[in-house]
Protein backbone atom coordinates (compact mmCIF):
# COMPACT_ATOMS: atom_id res chain seq x y z
CA UNK A 1 0.00 0.00 0.00
CA UNK A 2 1.45 3.34 -1.06
CA UNK A 3 -0.93 5.84 1.83
CA UNK A 4 -0.51 8.22 -1.10
CA UNK A 5 -3.78 10.35 -1.66
CA UNK A 6 -5.15 10.97 -5.19
CA UNK A 7 -7.59 13.71 -6.12
CA UNK A 8 -9.56 13.14 -9.66
CA UNK A 9 -12.13 15.71 -10.68
CA UNK A 10 -14.34 14.78 -13.48
CA UNK A 11 -17.94 15.51 -15.12
CA UNK A 12 -19.65 18.60 -16.22
CA UNK A 13 -20.19 21.78 -13.74
CA UNK A 14 -23.34 24.33 -15.07
CA UNK A 15 -23.59 27.83 -15.15
CA UNK A 16 -27.27 28.82 -13.69
CA UNK A 17 -29.00 31.27 -15.91
CA UNK A 18 -31.87 31.39 -14.22
CA UNK A 19 -33.67 29.08 -10.95
CA UNK A 20 -33.86 26.03 -13.57
CA UNK A 21 -31.91 26.52 -16.42
CA UNK A 22 -28.00 26.17 -16.95
CA UNK A 23 -25.33 26.58 -19.48
CA UNK A 24 -23.15 22.77 -19.34
CA UNK A 25 -20.74 21.10 -21.31
CA UNK A 26 -21.24 17.63 -21.62
CA UNK A 27 -19.10 14.55 -20.42
CA UNK A 28 -19.78 11.87 -18.72
CA UNK A 29 -17.69 11.59 -16.26
CA UNK A 30 -16.41 7.81 -16.99
CA UNK A 31 -12.38 9.14 -17.06
CA UNK A 32 -13.00 9.72 -13.18
CA UNK A 33 -13.85 6.18 -12.47
CA UNK A 34 -11.39 4.26 -14.50
CA UNK A 35 -8.54 6.08 -12.79
CA UNK A 36 -9.92 5.59 -9.25
CA UNK A 37 -10.19 2.04 -10.23
CA UNK A 38 -6.62 1.84 -11.36
CA UNK A 39 -4.99 4.50 -8.64
CA UNK A 40 -7.08 2.16 -5.92
CA UNK A 41 -5.53 -1.10 -7.71
CA UNK A 42 -2.04 0.15 -6.53
CA UNK A 43 -2.92 1.21 -2.83
CA UNK A 44 -3.73 5.06 -3.39
CA UNK A 45 -6.57 6.89 -0.92
CA UNK A 46 -8.94 8.47 -3.62
CA UNK A 47 -11.36 11.08 -3.87
CA UNK A 48 -13.50 11.51 -6.84
CA UNK A 49 -15.04 14.44 -7.33
CA UNK A 50 -18.08 14.06 -9.51
CA UNK A 51 -19.90 16.65 -11.72
CA UNK A 52 -24.10 16.20 -10.76
CA UNK A 53 -24.60 15.25 -14.82
CA UNK A 54 -22.13 12.37 -14.41
CA UNK A 55 -24.03 9.41 -16.35
CA UNK A 56 -20.89 6.83 -16.31
CA UNK A 57 -21.16 4.77 -13.00
CA UNK A 58 -19.45 6.11 -10.10
CA UNK A 59 -16.13 4.34 -8.74
CA UNK A 60 -16.51 2.13 -6.00
CA UNK A 61 -13.00 2.27 -4.35
CA UNK A 62 -12.92 5.87 -3.95
CA UNK A 63 -14.36 8.97 -1.32
CA UNK A 64 -17.12 10.36 -4.03
CA UNK A 65 -17.85 13.94 -3.38
CA UNK A 66 -20.07 15.95 -5.41
CA UNK A 67 -19.99 19.28 -6.78
CA UNK A 68 -21.97 21.62 -9.12
CA UNK A 69 -20.77 24.95 -10.37
CA UNK A 70 -16.94 25.81 -10.78
CA UNK A 71 -17.32 27.49 -7.62
CA UNK A 72 -18.45 24.58 -6.02
CA UNK A 73 -15.79 22.76 -7.02
CA UNK A 74 -13.68 24.95 -5.66
CA UNK A 75 -15.20 24.66 -2.68
CA UNK A 76 -14.63 21.16 -2.23
CA UNK A 77 -11.11 21.22 -3.16
CA UNK A 78 -10.19 23.59 0.08
CA UNK A 79 -11.29 20.76 2.19
CA UNK A 80 -8.85 18.11 1.31
CA UNK A 81 -5.87 17.20 1.99
CA UNK A 82 -3.09 19.58 0.92
CA UNK A 83 -0.25 16.71 1.49
CA UNK A 84 -2.20 15.16 -1.96
CA UNK A 85 0.30 13.73 -4.13
CA UNK A 86 -1.34 13.62 -7.52
CA UNK A 87 -4.59 15.42 -9.09
CA UNK A 88 -6.34 14.80 -12.01
CA UNK A 89 -8.54 17.45 -13.25
CA UNK A 90 -10.49 15.66 -15.81
CA UNK A 91 -14.01 18.05 -15.35
CA UNK A 92 -15.82 19.79 -17.58
CA UNK A 93 -15.74 23.29 -16.50
CA UNK A 94 -17.86 26.42 -17.48
CA UNK A 95 -15.48 28.32 -19.72
CA UNK A 96 -18.66 30.87 -19.63
CA UNK A 97 -20.74 32.43 -16.95
CA UNK A 98 -24.02 34.55 -17.13
CA UNK A 99 -22.78 38.17 -16.78
CA UNK A 100 -26.60 39.54 -17.83
CA UNK A 101 -30.17 39.22 -19.25
CA UNK A 102 -31.42 41.20 -21.40
CA UNK A 103 -35.75 40.79 -21.22
CA UNK A 104 -35.60 39.29 -18.43
CA UNK A 105 -36.03 39.74 -14.90
CA UNK A 106 -32.95 37.62 -13.92
CA UNK A 107 -34.41 36.20 -10.70
CA UNK A 108 -36.68 32.85 -10.16
CA UNK A 109 -37.71 31.12 -13.38
CA UNK A 110 -38.05 33.49 -16.83
CA UNK A 111 -41.09 33.26 -18.12
CA UNK A 112 -40.94 32.13 -21.91
CA UNK A 113 -44.45 34.35 -22.64
CA UNK A 114 -42.04 37.34 -22.49
CA UNK A 115 -40.76 36.41 -25.39
CA UNK A 116 -37.07 36.55 -26.73
CA UNK A 117 -34.27 37.05 -24.03
CA UNK A 118 -30.55 37.24 -24.99
CA UNK A 119 -27.59 36.47 -22.81
CA UNK A 120 -24.47 38.08 -21.94
CA UNK A 121 -21.74 35.65 -21.16
CA UNK A 122 -17.87 36.54 -19.93
CA UNK A 123 -14.92 34.04 -19.60
CA UNK A 124 -14.91 31.76 -16.24
CA UNK A 125 -12.15 32.27 -14.18
CA UNK A 126 -9.72 29.13 -14.58
CA UNK A 127 -9.18 26.59 -11.48
CA UNK A 128 -6.56 24.93 -12.99
CA UNK A 129 -4.23 27.71 -12.51
CA UNK A 130 -5.41 27.40 -8.50
CA UNK A 131 -4.64 24.04 -8.05
CA UNK A 132 -0.84 24.46 -7.20
CA UNK A 133 -2.39 26.72 -4.43
CA UNK A 134 -4.38 23.75 -3.17
CA UNK A 135 -1.74 20.62 -3.39
CA UNK A 136 1.62 22.71 -3.36
CA UNK A 137 3.62 19.49 -3.94
CA UNK A 138 1.23 17.38 -6.09
CA UNK A 139 1.61 16.47 -9.70
CA UNK A 140 -0.84 17.77 -11.28
CA UNK A 141 -2.44 16.88 -14.59
CA UNK A 142 -5.16 19.04 -16.71
CA UNK A 143 -6.87 18.40 -19.62
CA UNK A 144 -8.21 19.61 -23.11
CA UNK A 145 -10.37 18.93 -26.06
CA UNK A 146 -9.90 20.45 -28.81
CA UNK A 147 -12.68 20.87 -31.48
CA UNK A 148 -10.38 22.83 -34.20
CA UNK A 149 -7.02 23.63 -35.10
CA UNK A 150 -6.12 19.88 -36.20
CA UNK A 151 -3.98 18.10 -34.24
CA UNK A 152 -0.86 20.44 -34.16
CA UNK A 153 -3.35 22.89 -32.61
CA UNK A 154 -4.95 21.37 -30.24
CA UNK A 155 -1.08 20.39 -29.09
CA UNK A 156 0.01 23.76 -29.46
CA UNK A 157 -3.25 24.81 -26.56
CA UNK A 158 -2.15 21.82 -24.35
CA UNK A 159 1.64 23.06 -24.44
CA UNK A 160 -0.11 26.26 -23.32
CA UNK A 161 -2.00 24.95 -20.73
CA UNK A 162 1.05 23.77 -18.90
CA UNK A 163 3.02 26.59 -19.01
CA UNK A 164 0.48 29.02 -18.33
CA UNK A 165 -0.59 26.38 -15.26
CA UNK A 166 2.44 24.98 -14.27
CA UNK A 167 1.25 21.64 -14.68
CA UNK A 168 2.82 17.96 -14.87
CA UNK A 169 1.38 17.29 -18.42
CA UNK A 170 -2.13 17.56 -20.42
CA UNK A 171 -4.36 14.91 -22.03
CA UNK A 172 -5.26 16.51 -25.36
CA UNK A 173 -8.47 15.10 -27.05
CA UNK A 174 -11.47 15.47 -29.54
CA UNK A 175 -12.01 15.99 -33.57
CA UNK A 176 -8.89 18.01 -33.49
CA UNK A 177 -6.49 16.01 -32.12
CA UNK A 178 -7.93 12.72 -33.76
CA UNK A 179 -8.38 9.60 -32.79
CA UNK A 180 -7.22 8.40 -28.92
CA UNK A 181 -5.87 9.98 -26.63
CA UNK A 182 -2.53 12.11 -25.92
CA UNK A 183 -0.44 13.21 -23.09
CA UNK A 184 1.90 15.57 -23.79
CA UNK A 185 4.56 16.13 -20.62
CA UNK A 186 6.44 19.32 -20.40
CA UNK A 187 9.75 18.64 -22.09
CA UNK A 188 7.55 17.90 -25.08
CA UNK A 189 7.19 14.03 -25.14
CA UNK A 190 4.16 12.89 -26.42
CA UNK A 191 2.48 9.96 -25.49
CA UNK A 192 -0.49 8.22 -27.26
CA UNK A 193 -3.19 6.21 -25.90
CA UNK A 194 -6.12 4.32 -27.77
CA UNK A 195 -8.93 4.14 -25.06
CA UNK A 196 -9.55 5.85 -21.62
CA UNK A 197 -9.18 2.35 -19.85
CA UNK A 198 -5.02 2.50 -21.37
CA UNK A 199 -4.65 5.91 -20.26
CA UNK A 200 -6.20 6.01 -16.86
CA UNK A 201 -3.64 2.74 -16.31
CA UNK A 202 -0.46 4.66 -17.82
CA UNK A 203 -1.20 7.67 -15.47
CA UNK A 204 -1.64 5.94 -12.38
CA UNK A 205 1.63 3.86 -13.05
CA UNK A 206 3.45 7.43 -14.17
CA UNK A 207 2.49 8.60 -10.53
CA UNK A 208 2.42 5.68 -8.82
CA UNK A 209 6.45 5.79 -10.05
CA UNK A 210 7.53 9.22 -9.32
Amino acid sequence: MTGKIAVITCGPAYAPIDSVRRITNFATGEIGTLLAEELSVLGWEVFCLRGEGCTAAPPQAAKVLGFSTNESLAAVLGTLPAETAAVFHAAALCDFEVAGISGGDGRGKISSRGGEISLRLRPAEKLLPKLRGFFPNAEIFGWKFECDGGREGALAAAKCQIEESGTNGCVVNGPAFGAGFGLLLPDGVLREFADKRSLAKALAAMVADS
